[in-house]
């Protein structure tokens, strides 16, 4: 399974987003391109914060039921429902949020994801934790033909 703690996995994440253009059309969904990059910084900025925030009550009711299609092996559907803290509606500048990605992509290590407790899903092992990132930007960069 791909892993953004793994070096070639996260360079080839990195390298599909450099690809990018303000002129990118989605394949599906509703997002914008930059849209989406500022949509994909939120779950890393997430991950990157140490402690991470309190373990929500849903997440404790659902987070095991969702957990498995989430960090699993199959790649998510198209036009999966999106948490309301996720959602990205407003305009946004496509070069400031692919530069800001980049960066949260290049910064994503074990060191910095220390806290391995999701608000959601409940404690992640770093293998969960690098391959649903990993998963979260090849599912958005695929929704742009990237």
């Amino acid at each position: 399974m791909k892993n953004l703690f793994n070096t070639e996995d996260k360079q080839e994440i990195i390298c599909r987003l450099q690809k990018l253009t303000p002129i990118h059309q989605r394949q599906w969904g509703k997002m914008e391109v930059a849209q989406m990059l500022k949509h994909c910084t939120l779950p890393l900025e997430m991950a990157l914060t140490n402690p991470k925030p309190p373990r929500s009550f849903m997440g404790r009711i659902m987070g095991p039921l969702f957990k498995n299609a989430v960090m699993g092996t199959p790649p998510f559907k198209k036009n999966s429902f999106t948490p309301p803290e996720f959602r990205v509606v407003s305009e946004q500048d496509f070069n400031t949020q692919k530069e800001k990605l980049v960066g949260l992509i290049s910064r994503f290590n074990h060191e910095n994801v220390s806290d391995t407790m999701h608000p959601f899903f409940g404690k992640l092992t770093n293998e969960e934790w690098g391959h649903g990132n990993y998963k979260h930007l090849n599912h958005h960069l695929s929704q742009f033909g990237a």
